[in-house]
């Protein structure tokens, strides 16, 4: 809101001092009036180069100033050209605007092939921190784990969490519904225990997209301006992300792939749980949570049984592992019994 009135006090003070002035012997309305223009062009021109990434920025200067070098050249050739001075002098002006113009569209649009970094220190902190920013959706922020991750070290640069998921995971909080409540609160939790943390970098953007109304959608957008990468476990927003060639970091991936690896003829200790969808099996859970299905095993349920890994198969929402009972049969709660030896 300040830079606004601003610019309307730059607009108003230019317009009065042309219609004090009136320069080119103008009225006193039509020098105003141009004067609000001329000012209004400025602004415009000071919106467009704000926009403007640094690699395109140090382009159209360098762009401009050779533009400007080369027509101050050429000028000179011209001084010495049999013409007159009105003539001579349109020319200069007309080749001065010429250059100038095209050394600034080359260079603003040859820009991006620069390195600013190669340049000084001043220039290396605008595109890394973009590119090393990780924007946070609502599910994994009460998912909790990117607490865990961030507090070991395992992400570099600032977590930015958009205004709008945090409007959604209020509405979560304040929900009716007794689950749905306590896992919004459980991710405002989150959000607190990081910001706490001296080492975590939080940071909460108000960039808004009015025109898209799906939260996942603003998210995308979000990210390619930021350039940065998504973080969630939400296998949907996982897959549209990459039809919008947006780089997403998903959570249950990563916990995937910190599972132990377990092969084939490996012995285990699993506690049946409960039956399995095909005959006589039975199915029990490792400490991170992989399904381990046991052949054989149905009437084992409630007992600890040591078994034989036979495959492993990896799908969309994890890994499971299918095994069979050892041999010995083996269970937690009835040891193997110990050979008596019979003296005769």
């Amino acid at each position: 809101m300040d830079l606004v009135l601003l610019r309307i006090l730059f607009v108003a003070i230019l317009a009065l001092v042309c219609y004090v002035l009136r320069p080119f012997g103008l009225s006193g309305p039509i020098s105003a009036i141009c004067g609000g223009a001329a000012a209004t062009m400025v602004i415009i021109f000071e919106l467009r180069v704000r926009a403007m990434s640094l690699r395109r920025l140090i382009g159209a200067v360098a762009g401009s100033l050779l533009g400007i070098t080369g027509a101050a050249i050429f000028c000179m050739v011209l001084r010495s050209a049999p013409l007159s001075e009105i003539n001579s002098a349109v020319l200069q002006i007309f080749v001065l605007l010429l250059m100038t113009y095209v050394g600034l569209l080359v260079g603003a649009s040859k820009g991006d092939l620069l390195n600013p970094s190669a340049l000084g220190t001043i220039f290396t902190g605008e595109r890394p921190q973009k590119r090393a920013a990780k924007i946070l959706d609502t599910s994994v922020i009460i998912d909790g784990r990117i607490a865990d991750i961030a507090e070991a070290g395992f992400i570099d640069g600032a977590l930015v969490i958009p205004e709008f998921v945090l409007r959604e995971l209020q509405i979560v909080a304040d929900s009716t519904d007794g689950s749905k409540r306590q896992r919004g609160r459980r991710g405002l939790d989150m959000l607190q225990r990081m910001q706490s943390n001296p080492a975590i970098q939080v940071q909460i953007v108000s960039d808004d997209f009015p025109s898209i109304k799906e939260v996942d959608l603003k998210l995308l957008e979000l990210a390619k301006k930021l350039e940065a990468k998504v973080v969630t476990n939400d296998f949907n927003l996982n897959k549209v992300a990459q039809l919008h060639h947006v780089e997403v970091l998903n959570i249950n991936d990563l916990a995937n792939a910190l599972k132990p690896v377990v092969l084939p003829g490996e012995r285990m200790m699993v506690l049946i749980l409960k039956e399995g969808k095909e005959y006589n099996q039975g199915v029990g859970y490792l400490d991170d949570g992989t399904m381990v299905v046991v052949d054989h095993a149905r009437k084992m349920i409630g007992r600890s049984v040591e078994i034989s890994v036979t495959s492993v198969l990896q799908t969309a929402s994890g890994k499971m592992i299918f095994g069979k009972v050892d041999e010995n049969g083996r269970t937690g709660d009835s040891p193997r019994p110990t050979p008596v030896e019979i003296v005769r």
